[in-house]
């Protein structure tokens, strides 16, 4: 595989495996990993808030939070997957990359760790990339952002179904502001948090995608 600035030996070498065990989509690892490195690009678009705590919702094969971890070395990680495997390639992972002392995985649904309280509320960043429709990431985001905070998603290249598919009432339901579209070499929405989340959200496991808050529109 080819050089990737900014990306250790060892974490390319954890997204190869990664890409072996079917934990990654389609296209090649570089390009995976440059899609990764573009979070880095949009946190400093929308100013370079506060980032000391970041949480990676449904991590799988470690994107992005794992590039990210590599690129922001004062910040705190919690890589989120509800899936055996993909945690015990994580921690594996992050045990090869020397990274253990400030990442950490965690194991669970995020409608059942949105309560919990020493995640609730506690988080500058939230990242994610296939983690669901814009209602079911919207719903298990917000609950574990600090207000003030920021939930940054890869999102299909569209500003009008962006704006369709994020919209400002039914994310005002979760405590969270207007969506940012933001075009780079890949399109992505940043949304931040701007009241605390009602203690209703997230509802139960599996309940988000059944009664989304807002229309799912593709």
């Amino acid at each position: 595989m080819s050089e990737v600035e900014g990306l250790s030996p060892a974490g390319r070498s954890a997204l190869t495996r990664a890409f072996d065990l079917g934990l990654l989509g389609p296209g090649s690892v570089v390009a995976h990993i440059r899609h990764a490195l573009d979070y880095d690009a949009v946190w400093r678009q929308i100013g370079a808030p506060p980032r000391s705590r970041v949480a990676d919702l449904g991590s799988g094969g470690g994107l992005p939070g794992l590039v990210l971890a590599e690129q922001w070395v004062d910040a705190s990680f919690s890589l989120i997957d509800a899936a055996e495997r993909r945690c015990l390639f994580l921690s594996e992972s992050v045990a090869a990359c020397g990274l253990g002392d400030r990442v950490s995985v965690i194991r669970g649904r995020a409608e059942e760790l949105g309560h919990d309280e020493s995640l609730r509320g506690t988080y500058d960043l939230v990242v994610a990339r296939s983690f669901g429709a814009p209602p079911v990431l919207a719903e298990c985001a917000a609950p574990l952002l600090a207000v003030g905070g920021w939930l940054i998603v890869s999102e299909p290249p569209s500003l009008e179904a962006t704006l369709r598919r994020w919209p400002t009432e039914g994310l005002a339901l979760l405590g969270l502001g207007p969506v940012q579209p933001i075009e780079l070499e890949h399109h992505f929405v940043a949304v931040q948090k701007i009241s605390p989340t009602d203690d209703r959200y997230p509802r139960r496991v599996g309940i988000p995608a059944k009664r989304p808050l807002f229309p799912t529109v593709d």
